[in-house]
Protein backbone atom coordinates (compact mmCIF):
# COMPACT_ATOMS: atom_id res chain seq x y z
CA UNK A 1 0.00 0.00 0.00
CA UNK A 2 1.47 2.87 -0.77
CA UNK A 3 1.60 6.40 1.54
CA UNK A 4 -1.59 8.08 -0.41
CA UNK A 5 -3.65 4.53 0.38
CA UNK A 6 -2.88 4.72 3.78
CA UNK A 7 -5.87 6.18 6.17
CA UNK A 8 -5.33 8.92 7.22
CA UNK A 9 -5.45 9.80 11.55
CA UNK A 10 -7.88 12.36 12.36
CA UNK A 11 -7.36 14.85 14.52
CA UNK A 12 -10.25 17.28 15.57
CA UNK A 13 -9.60 20.84 15.71
CA UNK A 14 -11.33 23.10 18.26
CA UNK A 15 -11.46 27.36 17.36
CA UNK A 16 -11.83 30.07 20.17
CA UNK A 17 -13.12 32.83 18.40
CA UNK A 18 -14.63 33.94 14.93
CA UNK A 19 -13.64 37.72 14.39
CA UNK A 20 -11.32 38.94 11.29
CA UNK A 21 -8.62 36.08 12.27
CA UNK A 22 -11.07 33.15 13.57
CA UNK A 23 -13.36 33.46 10.52
CA UNK A 24 -10.30 33.56 8.24
CA UNK A 25 -8.82 30.02 9.99
CA UNK A 26 -11.99 28.71 9.70
CA UNK A 27 -12.27 29.29 5.85
CA UNK A 28 -9.00 28.32 5.35
CA UNK A 29 -9.18 24.99 7.33
CA UNK A 30 -12.42 24.19 4.78
CA UNK A 31 -11.45 25.11 1.76
CA UNK A 32 -7.55 23.73 2.15
CA UNK A 33 -8.24 20.72 4.30
CA UNK A 34 -6.88 17.71 1.83
CA UNK A 35 -3.60 19.83 1.35
CA UNK A 36 -3.44 20.32 5.24
CA UNK A 37 -4.09 16.87 5.61
CA UNK A 38 -1.47 16.01 3.23
CA UNK A 39 1.51 18.21 4.62
CA UNK A 40 -0.08 17.40 8.59
CA UNK A 41 0.09 14.11 8.06
CA UNK A 42 -3.97 13.90 9.69
CA UNK A 43 -7.06 15.17 8.47
CA UNK A 44 -7.52 17.94 10.21
CA UNK A 45 -11.32 17.83 11.55
CA UNK A 46 -13.18 21.42 12.75
CA UNK A 47 -14.78 19.88 15.57
CA UNK A 48 -16.57 23.70 17.08
CA UNK A 49 -16.03 27.00 16.78
CA UNK A 50 -16.46 29.36 20.58
CA UNK A 51 -18.37 32.44 19.76
CA UNK A 52 -19.64 35.42 22.19
CA UNK A 53 -23.12 35.07 19.94
CA UNK A 54 -24.50 32.79 18.23
CA UNK A 55 -26.43 34.92 15.82
CA UNK A 56 -23.55 37.38 15.22
CA UNK A 57 -23.10 38.35 10.96
CA UNK A 58 -19.15 36.54 10.63
CA UNK A 59 -17.00 36.58 7.12
CA UNK A 60 -17.23 32.99 6.62
CA UNK A 61 -20.93 30.54 6.90
CA UNK A 62 -20.21 28.11 9.90
CA UNK A 63 -22.29 25.46 10.11
CA UNK A 64 -24.55 26.14 13.66
CA UNK A 65 -23.73 22.50 14.69
CA UNK A 66 -19.97 23.66 15.20
CA UNK A 67 -20.87 26.98 16.85
CA UNK A 68 -20.84 27.09 20.53
CA UNK A 69 -21.03 30.03 23.29
CA UNK A 70 -19.16 27.21 25.94
CA UNK A 71 -15.59 28.02 25.25
CA UNK A 72 -14.65 25.92 28.24
CA UNK A 73 -16.44 23.04 27.66
CA UNK A 74 -15.12 23.00 24.13
CA UNK A 75 -11.90 22.89 25.09
CA UNK A 76 -12.48 20.47 27.80
CA UNK A 77 -13.70 17.71 25.65
CA UNK A 78 -11.54 14.70 25.82
CA UNK A 79 -12.01 14.44 21.71
CA UNK A 80 -10.26 18.03 21.30
CA UNK A 81 -6.34 17.63 20.48
CA UNK A 82 -5.33 20.94 18.72
CA UNK A 83 -7.01 24.20 20.04
CA UNK A 84 -6.72 27.70 18.25
CA UNK A 85 -7.26 30.82 20.23
CA UNK A 86 -7.69 33.72 17.99
CA UNK A 87 -10.26 35.76 20.78
CA UNK A 88 -7.21 38.28 22.05
CA UNK A 89 -7.01 39.84 25.42
CA UNK A 90 -6.05 38.82 28.25
CA UNK A 91 -9.12 36.56 29.55
CA UNK A 92 -10.80 34.73 29.16
CA UNK A 93 -8.17 33.74 26.85
CA UNK A 94 -5.65 32.86 29.66
CA UNK A 95 -8.10 30.54 31.32
CA UNK A 96 -9.01 29.07 28.26
CA UNK A 97 -5.49 27.90 26.97
CA UNK A 98 -4.69 26.57 30.44
CA UNK A 99 -7.77 24.65 30.25
CA UNK A 100 -6.84 23.69 26.99
CA UNK A 101 -2.97 22.20 28.02
CA UNK A 102 -4.37 20.85 30.83
CA UNK A 103 -6.49 18.66 29.42
CA UNK A 104 -4.44 17.34 26.59
CA UNK A 105 -4.11 19.78 23.64
CA UNK A 106 -1.73 21.88 21.77
CA UNK A 107 -2.30 24.92 21.05
CA UNK A 108 -2.07 27.69 18.78
CA UNK A 109 -2.53 31.19 19.62
CA UNK A 110 -2.57 34.73 17.91
CA UNK A 111 -2.28 36.47 21.20
CA UNK A 112 0.24 38.59 21.67
CA UNK A 113 -1.15 41.08 25.06
CA UNK A 114 -1.16 37.76 26.79
CA UNK A 115 2.14 35.90 26.17
CA UNK A 116 3.56 39.63 26.38
CA UNK A 117 1.97 39.96 29.76
CA UNK A 118 2.33 36.49 31.10
CA UNK A 119 3.61 34.27 28.60
CA UNK A 120 6.09 32.23 31.45
CA UNK A 121 2.44 30.81 33.22
CA UNK A 122 1.96 29.78 29.73
CA UNK A 123 5.17 28.01 28.51
CA UNK A 124 5.45 26.13 31.87
CA UNK A 125 1.71 24.90 31.75
CA UNK A 126 2.12 23.85 27.75
CA UNK A 127 5.54 21.67 29.29
CA UNK A 128 4.10 20.40 32.45
CA UNK A 129 1.48 18.91 30.00
CA UNK A 130 3.94 17.47 27.33
CA UNK A 131 2.26 20.07 24.86
CA UNK A 132 3.04 22.28 22.41
CA UNK A 133 2.41 26.18 22.46
CA UNK A 134 3.14 27.85 19.26
CA UNK A 135 2.67 31.85 18.75
CA UNK A 136 3.86 33.38 15.53
CA UNK A 137 0.77 34.64 14.22
CA UNK A 138 1.11 37.03 17.21
CA UNK A 139 4.17 39.14 15.85
CA UNK A 140 3.73 40.32 12.45
CA UNK A 141 0.96 38.18 10.70
CA UNK A 142 2.10 36.33 7.80
CA UNK A 143 5.65 37.24 8.36
CA UNK A 144 7.97 34.33 9.82
CA UNK A 145 10.05 35.90 12.07
CA UNK A 146 9.52 33.98 15.13
CA UNK A 147 10.42 30.47 13.96
CA UNK A 148 13.49 31.95 11.96
CA UNK A 149 14.35 33.27 15.40
CA UNK A 150 13.29 29.98 17.74
CA UNK A 151 14.67 27.65 15.25
CA UNK A 152 16.74 29.24 12.15
CA UNK A 153 19.13 31.19 14.15
CA UNK A 154 19.75 28.81 17.20
CA UNK A 155 23.02 28.32 16.64
CA UNK A 156 23.57 31.89 16.04
CA UNK A 157 23.88 35.24 18.71
CA UNK A 158 21.18 37.64 17.61
CA UNK A 159 22.74 41.14 18.71
CA UNK A 160 19.83 43.12 17.56
CA UNK A 161 16.11 43.08 16.34
CA UNK A 162 14.79 46.64 14.88
CA UNK A 163 11.48 46.48 13.39
CA UNK A 164 8.07 48.17 11.66
CA UNK A 165 5.66 45.96 13.81
CA UNK A 166 2.47 48.08 13.87
CA UNK A 167 0.38 48.53 10.48
CA UNK A 168 -1.84 51.06 11.40
CA UNK A 169 1.24 53.40 13.13
CA UNK A 170 3.45 52.67 9.57
CA UNK A 171 0.34 53.48 7.55
CA UNK A 172 -0.14 56.77 9.13
CA UNK A 173 3.60 58.08 9.31
CA UNK A 174 3.70 57.26 5.31
CA UNK A 175 0.98 59.45 4.75
CA UNK A 176 2.48 62.22 6.91
CA UNK A 177 5.74 61.44 5.03
CA UNK A 178 3.92 61.76 1.46
CA UNK A 179 1.18 63.75 1.87
CA UNK A 180 2.61 66.49 4.51
CA UNK A 181 -0.97 65.59 6.11
CA UNK A 182 -0.71 66.14 10.00
CA UNK A 183 -1.17 63.02 12.02
CA UNK A 184 -4.87 63.81 12.86
CA UNK A 185 -5.77 64.11 9.53
CA UNK A 186 -3.60 60.82 8.37
CA UNK A 187 -4.94 58.49 11.14
CA UNK A 188 -8.72 59.56 9.44
CA UNK A 189 -7.79 58.31 6.56
CA UNK A 190 -6.50 55.35 8.33
CA UNK A 191 -10.06 54.74 9.96
CA UNK A 192 -11.88 55.66 6.81
CA UNK A 193 -9.99 52.39 5.14
CA UNK A 194 -10.20 50.54 7.93
CA UNK A 195 -6.37 49.92 8.69
CA UNK A 196 -7.48 51.95 12.12
CA UNK A 197 -9.92 51.18 14.66
CA UNK A 198 -12.79 53.59 16.00
CA UNK A 199 -10.24 53.48 19.42
CA UNK A 200 -6.84 53.69 18.14
CA UNK A 201 -4.89 54.14 21.14
CA UNK A 202 -3.70 50.25 21.35
CA UNK A 203 -1.75 51.27 18.10
CA UNK A 204 -1.12 55.05 18.10
CA UNK A 205 0.19 54.89 21.51
CA UNK A 206 2.60 51.62 20.59
CA UNK A 207 1.12 49.48 23.44
CA UNK A 208 0.80 46.90 20.39
CA UNK A 209 4.15 47.36 19.64
CA UNK A 210 5.61 46.95 22.89
CA UNK A 211 3.88 44.22 23.27
CA UNK A 212 5.72 42.27 19.62
CA UNK A 213 9.04 43.95 20.69
CA UNK A 214 8.78 41.68 24.05
CA UNK A 215 7.92 38.60 22.33
CA UNK A 216 10.79 39.24 20.06
CA UNK A 217 13.18 40.53 22.48
CA UNK A 218 12.40 37.40 24.85
CA UNK A 219 12.75 34.95 21.91
CA UNK A 220 15.98 36.83 20.34
CA UNK A 221 17.65 37.46 23.81
CA UNK A 222 16.68 34.27 25.56
CA UNK A 223 15.59 36.20 28.61
CA UNK A 224 11.83 36.56 29.64
CA UNK A 225 10.45 40.11 28.62
CA UNK A 226 7.26 41.28 29.77
CA UNK A 227 5.53 44.44 27.65
CA UNK A 228 5.85 46.20 31.04
CA UNK A 229 9.68 46.03 30.48
CA UNK A 230 9.82 47.89 27.11
CA UNK A 231 10.01 51.65 27.00
CA UNK A 232 7.11 52.91 24.97
CA UNK A 233 6.10 55.69 23.15
CA UNK A 234 3.55 56.41 20.91
CA UNK A 235 3.22 58.77 17.66
CA UNK A 236 0.50 60.82 18.63
CA UNK A 237 2.58 63.24 19.46
CA UNK A 238 4.51 63.39 16.22
CA UNK A 239 4.14 66.80 13.80
CA UNK A 240 3.91 67.39 10.22
CA UNK A 241 6.98 69.41 10.93
CA UNK A 242 8.80 66.57 12.66
CA UNK A 243 7.62 64.88 9.41
CA UNK A 244 9.33 67.40 7.25
CA UNK A 245 12.79 68.39 9.35
CA UNK A 246 13.70 64.25 9.05
CA UNK A 247 12.84 65.26 5.49
CA UNK A 248 15.63 67.61 5.43
CA UNK A 249 17.92 65.48 6.72
CA UNK A 250 17.47 62.66 4.26
CA UNK A 251 15.39 60.29 6.72
CA UNK A 252 11.91 59.14 7.67
CA UNK A 253 9.90 58.84 10.66
CA UNK A 254 8.85 55.17 11.88
CA UNK A 255 7.41 53.53 14.74
CA UNK A 256 10.44 51.33 15.86
CA UNK A 257 10.92 48.53 17.84
CA UNK A 258 13.91 47.76 19.15
CA UNK A 259 15.82 45.17 20.90
CA UNK A 260 19.14 44.65 21.41
CA UNK A 261 22.04 43.35 23.47
CA UNK A 262 23.61 45.72 25.82
CA UNK A 263 26.56 45.98 28.20
CA UNK A 264 24.84 46.15 31.51
CA UNK A 265 26.55 46.44 35.13
CA UNK A 266 26.29 42.77 35.52
CA UNK A 267 27.15 41.57 32.30
CA UNK A 268 25.08 41.95 29.23
CA UNK A 269 21.15 43.25 28.96
CA UNK A 270 18.21 43.96 27.44
CA UNK A 271 17.35 46.72 26.10
CA UNK A 272 13.94 46.68 24.78
CA UNK A 273 11.88 49.94 23.66
CA UNK A 274 9.10 51.28 21.03
CA UNK A 275 8.90 55.12 20.21
CA UNK A 276 8.97 57.11 17.37
CA UNK A 277 12.56 57.44 14.96
CA UNK A 278 13.97 59.25 12.48
CA UNK A 279 15.92 56.77 10.28
CA UNK A 280 17.86 57.65 7.01
CA UNK A 281 16.46 57.05 4.23
CA UNK A 282 19.19 54.58 3.26
CA UNK A 283 17.88 52.10 5.55
CA UNK A 284 15.71 49.21 4.53
CA UNK A 285 13.09 50.00 7.03
CA UNK A 286 13.18 53.34 5.48
CA UNK A 287 11.05 51.78 2.37
CA UNK A 288 8.64 49.94 4.16
CA UNK A 289 5.48 51.96 3.39
CA UNK A 290 1.69 52.22 4.23
CA UNK A 291 0.82 49.28 6.26
CA UNK A 292 3.26 46.72 5.96
CA UNK A 293 5.80 45.35 8.62
CA UNK A 294 9.58 44.55 8.43
CA UNK A 295 11.86 42.93 10.68
CA UNK A 296 15.51 43.52 10.50
CA UNK A 297 17.48 41.30 12.43
CA UNK A 298 21.50 41.14 13.11
CA UNK A 299 23.47 38.14 14.39
CA UNK A 300 27.00 37.72 14.83
CA UNK A 301 27.55 34.81 12.02
CA UNK A 302 24.49 35.52 9.82
CA UNK A 303 24.93 39.17 9.70
CA UNK A 304 21.75 41.25 8.53
CA UNK A 305 18.76 39.91 7.54
CA UNK A 306 15.30 41.35 6.87
CA UNK A 307 11.72 40.21 7.12
CA UNK A 308 8.86 41.59 4.90
CA UNK A 309 5.27 41.88 3.92
CA UNK A 310 1.84 42.33 5.56
CA UNK A 311 1.93 42.93 8.70
CA UNK A 312 -2.10 42.31 10.28
CA UNK A 313 -5.50 41.18 8.69
CA UNK A 314 -7.45 38.35 8.85
CA UNK A 315 -6.00 36.49 5.85
CA UNK A 316 -2.55 36.98 6.21
CA UNK A 317 -2.55 36.27 10.58
CA UNK A 318 -4.63 32.90 9.60
CA UNK A 319 -1.97 31.76 6.95
CA UNK A 320 0.24 32.01 10.26
CA UNK A 321 -2.14 30.51 12.37
CA UNK A 322 -2.32 27.41 9.80
CA UNK A 323 1.14 27.40 9.35
CA UNK A 324 1.68 26.65 13.28
CA UNK A 325 -1.13 24.22 13.30
CA UNK A 326 0.57 21.66 10.56
CA UNK A 327 3.54 22.10 12.79
CA UNK A 328 1.44 21.00 16.26
CA UNK A 329 -0.18 18.46 14.17
CA UNK A 330 2.80 16.63 12.55
CA UNK A 331 4.66 17.11 16.65
CA UNK A 332 1.06 15.17 17.76
CA UNK A 333 1.70 12.40 15.34
CA UNK A 334 4.90 11.91 16.36
CA UNK A 335 4.19 12.06 20.21
CA UNK A 336 6.67 14.92 20.37
CA UNK A 337 6.69 18.67 20.90
CA UNK A 338 8.57 21.20 19.37
CA UNK A 339 11.28 24.09 21.78
CA UNK A 340 9.50 25.25 24.50
CA UNK A 341 10.60 28.36 26.43
CA UNK A 342 14.24 29.56 26.29
CA UNK A 343 14.90 31.78 29.01
CA UNK A 344 18.36 30.53 29.92
CA UNK A 345 20.17 33.41 29.86
CA UNK A 346 18.30 35.04 32.09
CA UNK A 347 19.43 38.90 31.24
CA UNK A 348 18.53 41.78 32.83
CA UNK A 349 16.47 44.40 31.10
CA UNK A 350 18.55 47.82 30.93
CA UNK A 351 16.36 50.83 32.06
CA UNK A 352 15.68 53.09 29.06
CA UNK A 353 18.15 55.85 31.08
CA UNK A 354 20.80 53.91 30.75
CA UNK A 355 20.27 53.31 26.90
CA UNK A 356 22.56 54.98 24.36
CA UNK A 357 20.79 56.87 21.58
CA UNK A 358 20.36 60.12 20.05
CA UNK A 359 18.59 62.98 19.51
CA UNK A 360 16.96 65.24 17.14
CA UNK A 361 15.80 68.76 19.01
CA UNK A 362 14.29 71.59 18.07
CA UNK A 363 14.20 74.44 20.16
CA UNK A 364 12.65 78.05 19.23
CA UNK A 365 15.54 80.60 20.62
CA UNK A 366 15.51 84.46 20.86
CA UNK A 367 17.29 85.68 17.53
CA UNK A 368 20.45 87.40 19.55
CA UNK A 369 24.19 86.86 19.65
CA UNK A 370 25.23 84.06 22.10
CA UNK A 371 22.11 81.79 22.19
CA UNK A 372 23.74 79.26 20.25
CA UNK A 373 26.92 79.65 22.37
CA UNK A 374 24.83 79.29 25.65
CA UNK A 375 22.64 76.19 24.02
CA UNK A 376 25.88 74.15 23.06
CA UNK A 377 26.84 75.03 26.39
CA UNK A 378 23.85 73.23 27.77
CA UNK A 379 24.91 70.26 25.90
CA UNK A 380 28.23 69.81 27.11
CA UNK A 381 26.92 69.98 30.84
CA UNK A 382 25.45 67.10 30.42
CA UNK A 383 28.29 65.79 28.80
CA UNK A 384 26.39 65.48 25.29
CA UNK A 385 28.23 66.17 21.71
CA UNK A 386 26.37 67.66 19.43
CA UNK A 387 26.83 66.37 15.66
CA UNK A 388 24.81 68.82 13.45
CA UNK A 389 23.47 72.58 14.14
CA UNK A 390 21.12 74.47 11.66
CA UNK A 391 19.16 77.98 12.26
CA UNK A 392 16.28 78.11 10.74
CA UNK A 393 14.12 81.54 10.61
CA UNK A 394 15.31 84.87 11.43
CA UNK A 395 13.40 87.16 14.50
CA UNK A 396 10.47 85.52 16.42
CA UNK A 397 10.48 82.92 13.69
CA UNK A 398 14.53 81.85 14.55
CA UNK A 399 14.82 78.06 15.35
CA UNK A 400 17.71 75.81 16.34
CA UNK A 401 17.31 72.33 15.42
CA UNK A 402 20.31 70.00 16.90
CA UNK A 403 21.14 66.74 16.59
CA UNK A 404 23.78 64.81 19.08
CA UNK A 405 25.69 62.38 18.91
CA UNK A 406 25.17 58.78 21.01
CA UNK A 407 24.91 59.48 24.78
CA UNK A 408 22.41 57.98 27.65
CA UNK A 409 19.02 58.75 27.30
CA UNK A 410 19.28 59.82 30.83
CA UNK A 411 21.69 62.65 29.56
CA UNK A 412 19.54 63.63 26.67
CA UNK A 413 16.43 63.99 28.56
CA UNK A 414 18.67 65.92 31.17
CA UNK A 415 19.79 68.48 28.89
CA UNK A 416 16.19 68.54 27.36
CA UNK A 417 15.00 70.21 30.75
CA UNK A 418 18.44 72.14 30.81
CA UNK A 419 16.96 73.85 27.41
CA UNK A 420 13.65 74.34 28.28
CA UNK A 421 14.62 76.71 31.79
CA UNK A 422 16.91 78.69 29.55
CA UNK A 423 15.87 82.30 29.20
CA UNK A 424 17.02 82.13 25.64
CA UNK A 425 14.86 79.30 24.93
CA UNK A 426 11.09 80.17 23.90
CA UNK A 427 9.95 76.75 23.82
CA UNK A 428 11.65 73.44 22.87
CA UNK A 429 9.10 72.43 20.19
CA UNK A 430 10.44 68.73 18.93
CA UNK A 431 12.15 65.88 20.95
CA UNK A 432 12.83 62.45 18.90
CA UNK A 433 15.14 59.90 18.87
CA UNK A 434 17.60 59.28 15.61
CA UNK A 435 18.59 55.46 14.45
CA UNK A 436 20.81 54.97 12.09
CA UNK A 437 23.48 56.94 10.33
CA UNK A 438 26.74 56.87 12.74
CA UNK A 439 27.30 57.70 16.08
Amino acid sequence: MSEADKPRKNLKVAVLGCGSVGSQVVRLLTEQADDLASRAGATLELAGVAVRRLDADREVEVPAELLTTDAIGLVARDDIDLVIEVIGGIEPARSLILAALENGASVVTANKALLAEDGPTLFEAAEKAGRDLYYEAAVAAAIPILRPLRESLAGDKVTRVLGIVNGTTNFILDKMDTSGAGFAEALEEAQDLGYAEADPTADVEGFDAAAKAAILASLAFHSRVTAADVYREGISEVTAADVASARDMGSVVKLLAICELKDGPGGEAVSARVHPAMIPRSHPLASVREAYNAVFVESEAAGQLMFYGPGAGGSPTASAVLGDLVTVARNRLADTRGAGESAYAARAVLPMGETLTRYHVAIDVDDRAGVLAAVAAAFAEHDVSIKTVRQEGRGADAQLVVVSHRATDAQLSATVEHLRGMDAVREVTSVMRVEGGGE
